[in-house]
């Protein structure tokens, strides 16, 4: 894990969205975004234009913002071919769509250049039943989580101007051996061996969140039932 190359992306797209009504009987959601043109002010909280519904678990200084890798769309057409129209920059409620990065190229804790904003990845997404509701696939969430292409949240370190175009460079690497790949993939394995998880609960570049839940995943006995998250039940 230690020899990943150092990454390089530029913007392609910006999106944002508000809080709206969109199921019937079900809580409202801002997952629905919209192409934003000219540049945008990124603050703690995130895009200053952008909305959530649920503060309890989107949005916030440790989700400030959602970053989603153009190069999984093609993955996400071959799956669902019949639904391959949808899979466009922006169809998963992200604020930022790239070329050049992904779970594989970064890291937990990279801090970047984004704009002139500075940013530092803290934490995947963990998809909840709003994805399905959304892209009208009800499976969709727990392949999201399943296949690890999940996008990732920053927590803002610098406020600054961010705008369609500009070059995402890495600015510093201080957890070379966490992958966003093998960080994903630990957070949703209910088998994860308990040495990772005591070292991921103890990082500070995680989001407290996710620190938390690598605490308890550190016990034996933890069990973490989703079903509520993946399926609204």
């Amino acid at each position: 894990m230690s020899g990943i190359p150092e990454p390089s992306g530029k913007i392609l797209s910006l999106f944002t969205g508000r809080v709206e009504n969109r199921w019937p009987g079900k809580a409202p959601s801002a997952i629905n975004k919209h192409l934003a043109e000219g540049p945008l002010d990124l603050a703690e909280n995130g895009f200053v234009e952008d909305r959530q519904a649920d503060l309890k678990v989107h949005g916030g200084p440790e989700k400030a913002v959602h970053h989603y890798a153009s190069e999984h769309m093609d993955f996400w057409r071959q799956m669902f071919p019949d639904n391959g129209g949808q899979f466009v920059p922006g169809c998963f409620g992200e604020n930022i769509s790239t070329a050049g990065l992904h779970e594989d190229n970064l890291c937990l804790g990279d801090i970047l250049s984004l704009g002139t904003a500075r940013v530092q990845i803290c934490q995947g997404r963990q998809p909840c039943w709003k994805l399905n509701e959304h892209t009208g696939i009800t499976e969709m969430a727990a392949k999201f989580q399943k296949t690890a292409r999940t996008g990732w949240y920053y927590r803002v370190l610098e406020n600054g101007v961010v705008t369609a175009g500009d070059d995402v460079k890495l600015v510093d690497r201080s957890h070379p051996h966490w992958s966003l790949t093998r960080l994903i993939k630990a957070r949703f394995d209910p088998n994860l061996a308990v040495d990772d998880a005591l070292e991921l609960s103890q990082v500070s570049a995680l989001s407290a969140s996710w620190r938390q839940v690598f605490g308890k995943k550190s016990q034996s006995g933890f069990t973490e039932n989703t079903d509520s998250r993946l399926l609204g039940a």
